[in-house]
């Protein structure tokens, strides 16, 4: 029951001529009898009292004192200090962007015009902006019944680093940061809900969200739902980044009041608000501390992190810096490693899960660390790399942060990855180019990852067509996760691609289902649409049997037909077995996996640039990506989520950051302000891979969602830094913008 016709076919994403020629629904596509929108009171103040709220009669406001008390938001931390988070502020206001009040009219033009008409008087606070101001003893509380403003810590040691340091030849220290970033998806948030009309008992609630029964049992655990069901729909979404599996105040807001006024809302995210409200990436820092032998082996790793999580915690908040610290020893043979992490509060909007999610940043802090070493004993990074990796005959490797990794094999990665780029020419080309006045720099960044959480269930139907359907639990928006999960189920069935129909997004249809974000859908969705797929051909098989009167083992299921081996004429087409003596049966299967350990994706980066000395500008070269995702469904899926991956990379490492003021007002609030890239500026990729499987899952299958961003950032940024190199630059902090890189030149 391999899955091998459709395994590694480059099919084009069936969802993409519907997407292509505007057939899709997004959320604001939605019409509705009677339907009235909403617009968000949003506070001008980092950090303010909130005195009084008032419109003129003829506006429909709604204030935290009008929901009959607050309506609290998830976002809770184990063994924490969870700030309770209000959907709409009540009587402070914490970062610039949060919900005061809201404004219901008859459309979205009028409803931004009654924002207008709305007076709120603050008193304004001092801002707590920087993270290790937040952390001082004296520092002013942010939420007053917490007793700091650390939401959480952790730490832990293995082995005995302090020995391991004190027996090191050599030691790197320095601190590292992560810029904030924000997700830009192409479409922004966006929620509608219709109440139950006439005889209906059924509160419905349309979201561009990643995860719709997540949302689902959030609603039912906040909404006044007695007696009414509740069904959540993911339409078509245009673009997640993580950014969207939290559960936003509007999100509850809107089917609140839809419930309450007894009528359709909808309300429809601006680019302005979705910079400036929609969780953040990354921000953290840390310092960090390597030590090592002459030869370049590593004998101890500490890495001491601070997140700043904003001013509460979403849904994702608190976890994601935790898997900084799970990825801390990369894919490097490191027994003697110390961690600490603290997460702080600061007056700026909540930090979350953006594309790779905690392990970008310890791949980072780690891959620069390898650099620098690299750098202080006259070693090729490359080489020092292929002297700490993890070997091959490790695996299954118990990793000092406790989570087993499932198969890899780093060093095969990385020599495809120096091999195709051409590494040690360009390294002859770096020399001779520095006598003449090119500063080239050249990137190796080698990564693992973690990925897959959760449990899916799938159903299959086969119906008397031949024809054959998926209600999956994941909630693709953009992957083409649903062209994945149809060659899957047609490999299974035996049939044409074309004819499985992919079915997500509505709890109505499918029960249970943990979404799509860490790189799960194809892996976890796809493992349980492979085992419901499964069942229905083994039900077509044993029927097969029944009426061509041969074995099971003698069966084979192609094209459409069950064939007797050997006899080609003894055949049945699998309508004719399906429909059986009432014409009309659907054969069906249900399929689940619940993960049970992740899978870890691994690869090497390879970059290199140009750096212009008179300008500071950058200019990418090439960028050679191999990737290990395990075994491949659909390359081109893989190739897509590849260089999606590094054009968001790209961005980090030279373009993109989120900016407050010391006040804590918002200085990127729109893309004129915020940098993300153009096509123009991402390089041309190479995207390769290796095929290690992992042995977890029934497809052997490991995500890649995220790699392009785990891999890819460190590559350019040593790229840069290792074309300044001559100037005495060491290390620079994210984005390596021309103003920096210049001013960096010529401070030396």
């Amino acid at each position: 029951m391999a899955i091998s016709s459709y395994r590694g076919l480059r099919v084009k994403r069936g969802e993409d001529p519907r997407l292509l020629a505007g057939r899709s629904t997004f959320v604001d596509d939605l019409p509705f009898p009677g339907m009235r929108h909403v617009a968000v009171v949003r506070s001008p103040h980092a950090h303010a009292l909130i005195r009084k709220i008032t419109a003129p009669k003829s506006v429909e406001l709604i204030r935290a004192k009008d929901l009959g008390g607050p309506l609290w938001l998830p976002g809770n931390v184990d063994d924490g200090a969870a700030a309770r988070h209000p959907a709409l502020a009540v009587d402070r206001a914490c970062y610039v962007g949060q919900p005061v009040a809201l404004v219901i009219a008859g459309d979205a033009y009028q409803a931004a015009d009654a924002l207008e008409q709305v007076q709120v008087q603050y008193e304004p606070l001092p801002a707590i902006v920087d993270p290790e101001e937040a952390l001082r003893q004296d520092a002013p509380r942010l939420h007053p019944d917490l007793a700091s403003n650390i939401a959480y810590r952790e730490q832990w040691r293995r082995g005995a680093p302090v020995r391991a340091f004190g027996s090191a030849a050599v030691t790197i220290a320095r601190r590292i940061r992560h810029q904030r970033l924000a997700a830009v998806p192409l479409e922004g948030r966006a929620v509608a809900a219709v109440p139950p009309k006439g005889g209906e008992h059924t509160l419905t609630v349309w979201s561009s969200t990643q995860s719709p029964h997540g949302l689902r049992d959030e609603l039912k655990s906040r909404l006044p739902l007695e007696g009414t069901d509740l069904r959540v729909i993911a339409p078509d979404v245009g673009g997640g980044f993580g950014a969207k599996g939290s559960v936003y105040p509007e999100e509850v807001l809107v089917p609140l009041l839809a419930l309450r006024l007894g009528r359709p809302l909808k309300w429809i995210e601006t680019r302005r608000e979705n910079v400036m409200t929609m969780c953040h990436g990354r921000a953290q820092f840390a310092d960090i501390r390597l030590g090592a032998s002459r030869d370049g082996r590593i004998l101890a790793y500490e890495m001491r992190v601070v997140a700043d999580l904003g001013a509460y915690l979403l849904s994702t908040t608190a976890e994601i810096p935790l898997l900084t610290l799970v990825m801390a020893q990369g894919p490097y043979d490191i027994r003697d490693v110390e961690v600490d992490l603290v997460e702080v509060y600061t007056n700026k909007v909540p930090s979350g899960a953006y594309r790779g999610a905690g392990r970008p940043e310890a791949t980072f802090y780690l891959e620069r660390a390898l650099d620098l070493l690299a750098a202080e004993l006259g070693l090729d990074p490359a080489e020092v790399r292929r002297r700490n990796f993890i070997p091959p005959e490790a695996f299954p490797y118990r990793a000092v942060s406790g989570v087993t990794y499932d198969s890899g094999n780093y060093a095969a990665a990385l020599e495809r990855a120096l091999e195709a780029s051409g590494y040690a020419q360009w390294r002859q080309r770096q020399a001779e180019g520095r006598q003449v006045g090119r500063y080239t720099g050249i990137g190796v960044s080698s990564y693992v990852e973690t990925c897959t959480y959760g449990k899916d269930e799938s159903k299959v139907e086969l119906d008397a067509r031949g024809k054959a359907t998926v209600y999956t639990g994941v909630s693709p928006h953009g992957q083409g996760g649903a062209t994945g999960i149809a060659q899957i189920v047609a490999e299974m069935l035996g049939i044409d691609v074309r004819d499985v129909t992919v079915v997500h997004g509505d709890t109505a249809l499918i029960p249970e289902g943990d979404g799509t974000a860490g790189s799960r859908t194809l892996v976890v969705g796809g493992s349980a649409a492979f085992r419901g797929a499964e069942i229905v051909r083994r039900k077509v098989l044993e029927r097969a049997a029944n009426r061509l009167e041969a074995r099971l083992d003698d069966l084979v299921l192609a094209e459409g037909r069950v064939y007797v081996a050997g006899s080609p004429a003894r055949s049945l087409g699998l309508g004719a077995i399906v429909a059986g003596d009432r014409g009309n049966e659907v054969l069906t299967g249900t399929g689940r996996y619940v993960v049970k350990g992740g899978t870890y994706p691994f690869g090497t980066h390879v970059v290199v640039v140009d750096v212009d000395p008179d300008t500071g500008e950058v200019s990418v070269l090439q960028h050679v990506a191999v990737d290990d995702c395990g075994v491949v469904i659909n390359p081109l899926l893989v190739e897509g989520q590849i260089h999606g991956g590094v054009a968001q990379a790209v961005g980090q490492a030279l373009y993109e950051e989120v900016v407050y003021d010391y006040s804590g007002q918002l200085l990127t609030a729109t893309l004129m302000d915020y940098a993300a890239p153009r096509a123009a500026m991402v390089p041309r990729i190479v995207t390769l891979r290796t095929e290690t499987p992992s042995p977890r899952n029934p497809l052997g299958a490991k995500g890649v969602g995220e790699a392009g961003t785990i891999g890819a950032t460190p590559a350019v940024a040593n790229a840069v830094i290792d074309a300044l190199a001559p100037f005495g630059v060491r290390h620079l902090d994210m984005p390596l913008t021309p103003r920096k890189i210049w001013a960096a030149i010529h401070a030396r």
